[in-house]
């Protein structure tokens, strides 16, 4: 089985990325052949900056290795590194009908919230079709909320294979268990749009200083406190055992506690479980080499596998046969 599967680079990692989508993500190792791409070329719809866009790429794949993909079982690539990407974009692309995409909630969403609707976003799920068609993908995990991604996919797929034989694997989506909504510092949905997440790797005194800036309401000390729903609590239970979770609950409901001794708890409970995952990075950091290693590896091996597909591809289409 081959599982597919790649995270924009328009942001560094922070804990809604990472209990939301990479943990299951890196999970899947195990399952089969791990295709792990950085998607640069679809955060350029968001990001302009080029030197923000460079760091973000290069930082997410030091995040992947830091928190425990492992480059000898699985394929780690940028998704630019792999130019045929944008090749198949194109031959999908004439086959895929104007509705199709004008009916993706993703487009509909962005659009509706002031997004300048580019050609790039308008495309975007084309290209993310070519990100999954390209390694012949068995399954595409993804959340709920992301699974008509994937049903465009197979539509695309499906469309183009009628035309021009089964050349084009259909993949499954993965419907990933829901994970509790990860609230952000200010009780939000975290997200980077937002300005209120925790990143991962930052300095002890940052992470810190962002988890004490966790907005809670003003029940005094003595008071007891509901931890259902409580932006802190909520965020304290991702990260701590059973029985920690428990005895926090207990602190809370009992009076007693203020905020500021949760919050720390909170912040120790996050480098307990991030702690090997940190230690990590901070390895990896010093020997910037061995990353881009990485990556030009798994760009080599995945464009093995993407020029069979693509050689297939243009002998279907026949672009590559010649008369004379």
């Amino acid at each position: 089985m081959r599982i597919l599967s790649g995270i924009q680079s328009s942001s560094v990692l922070h804990l809604g990325r990472y209990f939301g989508a990479l943990r299951q993500f890196l999970d899947l190792q195990r399952e089969g052949d791990g295709y792990y791409f950085i998607a640069d070329y679809h955060a350029l719809t968001t990001v302009r900056d080029p030197d923000v866009l460079a760091h973000n790429t290069n930082t997410m794949a030091l995040e992947y290795l830091a928190l425990g993909l492992d480059p000898q079982q699985s394929i780690l690539f940028r998704q630019s590194d792999v130019p045929e990407t944008c090749e198949l974009a194109w031959f999908l692309s004439t086959v895929t009908p104007m509705g199709l995409l004008q009916r993706c909630h993703s487009y509909k969403d962005k659009v509706a919230h002031g997004v300048s609707p580019d050609h790039g976003l308008f495309a975007y799920p084309v290209l993310m079709a070519a990100d999954i068609l390209l390694y012949r993908g068995d399954v595409v995990p993804v959340g709920q909320d992301q699974k008509q991604h994937v049903e465009v996919t197979r539509d695309i797929a499906i469309k183009f294979n009628q035309i021009y034989g089964e050349i084009l694997t259909i993949p499954e989506p993965r419907i990933m268990p829901e994970v509790a909504r990860v609230p952000g510092i200010d009780g939000e949905k975290m997200s980077s749009s937002y300005g209120n997440t925790v990143s991962l790797f930052e300095s002890d005194k940052k992470t810190r200083k962002r988890f004490m800036s966790v907005v809670t309401d003003s029940t005094p000390v003595e008071d007891p406190k509901e931890p259902d729903g409580n932006t802190v609590f909520e965020l304290y239970k991702l990260m701590a055992s059973e029985a920690q979770i428990a005895e926090l609950a207990e602190q809370f409901r009992a009076g007693g506690m203020g905020y500021g001794h949760a919050k720390q708890a909170l912040y120790e409970a996050f480098l307990d479980y991030f702690g090997p995952a940190r230690e990590r990075y901070a390895e990896l950091q010093k020997d910037p080499s061995t990353i881009e290693d990485v990556l030009q590896d798994g760009a080599r091996r995945a464009r093995e596998t993407a020029r069979e597909l693509i050689a297939a591809v243009r002998d279907a289409t026949g672009i590559s046969r010649r008369i004379f």
